[in-house]
């Protein structure tokens, strides 16, 4: 009855999430609180809910204050000096210029924001696509695939959506992914310099005619509005990147929780920054809304997870799941799930995948004696991460298609299979090192 109880529960769920009859706050919420009361837990289910949201309350502090720290920092210019260089750099080759447009991608991301990645890179670097006539569905899928590798930092939302929905210390989870990840971004960056030197064929370009067909451009620079150029600290560039260095570092080295971590980097942020107490209230207003939309889905989360643990019907449904899968096949789950990890971006968003989908699968293999911990890191190896600049069912891939001028069929027929090779090689990656057993 429980594992009946919890399917329906997850489908209206997911059904609510997907369809948008509800907001995915109001159905992590209100849709499990009423299947508890259904299920005859009356008063308890105030129980199940403080507790899991007791479990979230860091996972929660860390992603509030993180995009705060970066925030803030961004707005100082930190980025500036980077994305000028990288601008300089690529000069007017292609393959320089699609390179640079990954790379640059995949610094700015750093915030885990990919709205905040696509509005920074692409009117920093279109204008220069459009006047060398080069395909602007590259620039697309070249910040898609940096952008994606990049969403799985430990900051990033599915990263803290995997870790919230199972458990799992962000540390634990992430810390292996590591060297994945690194080898996924040049992977990323192979596949740029690719592209470029395919498109200077396509140009008809040498070094020595595209040295005569551009003489007298200069490399392009970008443009700021006087706003952001009065909040800018070029004076104070070096002391807010050691300040990153420290704060990350001290974060992977696991001595700190990441929420004290970026309590006080964001803390030094502001105050090496800006001073003055006006100027201290405007900058944390500014990331105010981004912190809070994204805090208020995870506590929402909390409460899904804390019902649907204590009232049984989570483990009800794994156990049922567990003996539906042939125990010699279970070992083959995680990498399974990371070769279909990309696609599943386009079925499900994150908070329906992390919240509804994962923690089933990862409760009914862990009866099965896979870690949960494999089926979060084989989800981040494409779902909302390689695929999320791709899915129709993010914003942010709108708003990547709108700033280039494509549409959203020719930029998925052009991405997706580099996204989905990604995903392919860094699951290959992983279990040579032997993150999944194969």
């Amino acid at each position: 009855m429980l594992a009946l109880l919890g399917f329906i529960t997850i489908i209206v769920l997911l059904t609510a999430i997907l369809t948008k009859k509800m907001s995915p706050l109001a159905a992590l919420i209100a849709i499990p609180f009423a299947a508890a009361l259904i299920g005859g837990f009356g008063l308890g289910v105030g129980k199940f809910m403080v507790d899991g949201i007791k479990s979230i309350a860091p996972i929660v502090g860390m992603f509030v204050f993180a995009i705060l720290f970066f925030g803030i920092l961004k707005d100082a210019g930190m980025l500036d000096p980077i994305i000028n260089k990288v601008l300089k750099v690529v000069g007017m080759r292609p393959s320089r210029i699609v390179l640079g447009s990954a790379v640059l991608a995949a610094v700015v991301h750093l915030d885990g924001s990919g709205a905040v990645t696509f509005l920074v890179t692409i009117p920093a670097l279109l204008p220069l696509y459009e006047r060398l006539q080069m395909d602007k569905r590259i620039l697309a899928c070249v910040v898609a695939m940096a952008a994606g590798v990049a969403n799985a930092l430990p900051w990033g939302g599915p990263t803290l959506r995997a870790a919230a929905a199972l458990h799992i210390p962000v540390a634990d989870l992430y810390l292996p992914l590591v060297p994945v990840q690194i080898c996924g971004m040049l992977f990323v960056f192979t596949c740029a310099w690719l592209l470029g030197k395919k498109e200077e064929r396509r140009l008809g370009l040498t070094s020595e005619n595209a040295a005569i067909k551009y003489q007298g451009i200069s490399h392009h620079q970008q443009e700021l509005s006087e706003d952001q150029q009065e909040l800018r600290r070029p004076g104070r560039f070096l002391i807010n990147v050691a300040l990153v260095l420290v704060v990350l570092g001290t974060m992977i080295t696991g001595k700190v929780d990441p929420v004290v971590c970026f309590m006080i980097g964001t803390v030094l942020a502001l105050f090496i920054n800006y001073p003055d107490m006006a100027q201290q209230r405007a900058r944390i207003d500014a990331h105010a809304k981004a912190a809070l939309m994204m805090a208020s889905i995870l506590l929402a989360a909390g409460v899904f997870t804390g019902i649907m643990k204590g009232t049984g019907m989570l483990t009800a449904m794994a156990k049922f799941v567990a003996g539906s899968i042939p125990v010699d096949m279970a070992h083959h789950l995680p990498a399974a799930l990371a070769v279909i990890s990309m696609p599943l971006s386009l079925l499900f968003d994150p908070d329906s995948f992390y919240f509804g989908v994962l923690p089933v699968l990862a409760e009914a293999t862990s009866a099965l004696g896979v870690p949960s911990v494999q089926m979060a890191q084989a989800s981040l190896l494409g779902q909302m991460t390689t695929g999320f600049p791709v899915s129709p069912l993010t914003p942010a891939t709108f708003l990547l298609i709108g700033l280039v001028g494509i549409e959203l069929s020719d930029h998925q027929k052009f991405t997706i299979p580099f996204l989905f090779a990604t995903t392919i090689f860094m699951t290959i990656v992983a279990i040579m090192l032997g993150l999944f057993p194969l």
